[in-house]
């Protein structure tokens, strides 16, 4: 079967010219044409994902077609604004993929909104969300090496798109035709016919506001010196990354200039990972030169940030994700609590393959760490149930242990945006306190206890190493380990066997007010959630919405409303009590006459005899 569509596509006038001479390359070599047609890329919540090629089994304007035919059709049964927002990085034939996407959407009479420059996964789940769109597209493999390029879909809440709905559309997906099902018209003729229209700045600098608004310590950075090194790896964190660090006052950056400007060739390092040295290694040599506080790198959709920090004797020290995910949760908590502007009953999430360290320093502030399953979406998930519960700003943060960090709801995805804001920020602080990065996670260390964490990554590419990767799975199921390094494990857990699995079910919402009964909902960080009848709470919301002011001899008032249910109260306020009468005024005091003065004596007259 696979033959027969390899054939078909080598009969086929292909629009891509860099196609056909790739199909008669492998003309008579079997496994080579198994590989690209025995399977098609397969369409989930995380989208597409391949090597770009021909074939159903790689990444080419084909796959992309048919991929969102089968969105638009998904798209035509919600409603709303019937709006979909796209955006794209450096890999090769992003901007390709993106304005083909653009064309089957305009054909099925969907409104595009798309970016005129490449921008990051940030700013298209912003954007999705801003233009409240049906759904959003990033054409992106994130970190993948060059030769990948992939797809990932986003609901109306900017957050990867749901099991449900991807379901759906891979099932659309699969009634399109790969060569001749999708519906397309150009680029041009779509941005004539007002069905696709750029991104306006107002959307862009909407970003930038919501970004620089989850500042804990604003102005900081101003007055402190800070040196800074940055990498965008070849992608597309240049803009947005030094737009934001130049607004909150950081200017000594110097920009590697390796990778300062987009390439999807990405010719400085195996992959543009910023978690491995090879991606950083020009960076580290650049701040090693210019003395920098800081060196910092973004992947190429910049959802993802790296770090290297300054040590006492001058070297620079790799951060893991695990201790960047640990140090930006103790310095928003610390920081917010120091500035009044910590939420009540506030929210951290992180995924259940990030260190328990997190929950330790969580604990200690008085935060709810919340552990979801592996990729951010779930996080996103969280985020989704505390807006639905009119509780969204108790989400301070989330992370994940591959770089992926995020500091508020304004959009539903990892953001390298704000994590590079708030790693320069803390590091600013740090500075102007005489301390620094290092020496603060050196403090966690001693406060709660070290904790050792350590990534390997194995690559097992091509059909073959998708059965590979699947047997390994699978063998682990079917035969759990019983030790792990001469250590006995003590419990395995399944997340795909709910029958082994102990849930642990957190409220995320309660419906009830204080007249009408309601519904508590509980949510496992499987995703699992388990609902229960709340009553009444009786707890009225009071608002202040009359006042009399008291007058002598007459009480006032205060008359509160509960918004809830309508009910009113009234306090009394006593009059104000009448004054005091005036004193009469004392009578003058009389002054006593002065007696008259006394007669002047008279001398009687001289007698003489």
């Amino acid at each position: 079967m696979y033959l027969d569509e390899y054939k078909r596509w080598l009969a086929a006038d292909l629009e891509d010219a860099d196609l056909k001479p790739e199909l008669a390359k492998v003309e008579g070599n079997d496994d080579e044409i198994k590989d690209r047609f025995a399977v098609a890329l397969k369409f989930g919540t995380a989208g597409l994902r391949g090597v770009l090629g021909a074939g159903t089994n790689r990444m080419n304007i084909y796959v992309v077609r048919q991929a969102t035919q089968g969105l638009a059709n998904w798209v035509l049964t919600q409603g709303g604004t019937q709006t979909v927002a796209i955006s794209y990085d450096s890999r090769l034939k992003s901007d390709v993929f993106a304005k083909t996407a653009a064309g089957v959407l305009a054909a099925n009479g969907i409104k595009v909104r798309i970016y005129d420059a490449l921008m990051p996964v940030p700013a298209l789940s912003f954007a999705t969300r801003y233009y409240e769109c049906n759904a959003g597209i990033m054409v992106t493999a994130s970190h993948n090496p060059a030769k990948y390029n992939g797809y990932k879909a986003y609901g109306p809440d900017g957050c990867q798109m749901t099991d449900e709905a991807a379901d759906i559309v891979y099932a659309e997906i699969q009634k399109t035709d790969i060569l001749t099902g999708a519906k397309l018209i150009s680029f041009e003729d779509g941005m004539a016919q007002g069905l696709i229209e750029y991104v306006g700045d107002d959307c862009i600098n909407a970003l930038y506001a919501a970004i620089e608004a989850r500042s804990i310590r604003p102005g900081i950075c101003k007055t402190a010196g800070l040196k800074l090194v940055y990498s965008p790896l070849n992608g597309s964190g240049l803009v947005p990354v030094t737009h934001v660090l130049g607004d909150i006052g950081i200017t000594d950056i110097t920009i590697v200039p390796e990778q300062k400007d987009p390439d999807g060739n990405f010719p400085t390092c195996p992959y543009p990972n910023p978690e491995i040295f090879e991606a950083l290694k020009l960076g580290l040599e650049l701040a090693t030169k210019t003395g920098a506080d800081l060196m910092l790198a973004t992947d190429p959709d910049a959802d993802r940030v790296g770090i290297a920090m300054k040590c006492p004797d001058g070297s620079y020290e790799l951060v893991s994700g695990n201790e960047m995910g640990v140090l930006l949760l103790d310095y928003i908590c610390a920081g917010r609590i120091e500035k009044g502007t910590m939420p009540k009953n506030p929210v951290a999430v992180k995924s259940i393959v990030s260190t328990p360290l997190a929950d330790a320093v969580a604990k200690h502030y008085g935060v709810e760490m919340r552990n979801v399953l592996t990729g951010f979406k779930w996080i996103g998930d969280q985020i989704a149930n505390l807006e639905a519960a009119g509780e969204v700003d108790r989400f301070i943060f989330g992370f994940e242990e591959s770089y992926g960090y995020l500091a508020g709801p304004y959009v539903r995805d990892k953001d390298a945006v704000i994590g590079s804001m708030l790693i320069c920020e803390m590091a600013a602080y740090y500075r102007s306190i005489g301390s620094s990065i290092k020496q603060r996670l050196e403090e966690i260390y001693a406060q709660y206890g070290r904790y050792l964490n350590k990534v390997d990554s194995f690559e097992f590419p091509g059909l073959t190493g998708m059965e590979k990767m699947a047997s390994i799975m699978q063998k682990l199921r079917d035969e759990p380990l019983t030790e792990l390094a001469g250590h006995k494990v003590v419990k395995v857990t399944d997340y795909k066997k709910p029958e082994q699995h102990v849930h642990n079910f957190q409220l995320v919402s309660d419906t009830a007010t204080c007249a009408a009964d309601g519904v508590k909902t509980y949510q496992c960080s499987c995703g699992e959630q388990m609902t229960e009848p709340s009553p009444a709470t009786g707890s009225h919301s009071w608002q202040l919405t009359g006042h009399t002011d008291p007058q002598v001899g007459a009480d006032g008032s205060n008359v509160y409303t509960c918004p809830v249910c309508g009910q009113t109260m009234t306090e009394t306020l006593p009059a104000l009590p009448a004054p005091d009468p005036e004193p009469e005024p004392a009578p003058e005091p009389t002054v006593p006459e002065e007696p008259a003065p006394a007669a002047e004596p008279t001398c009687d007259p001289e007698i003489t005899e």
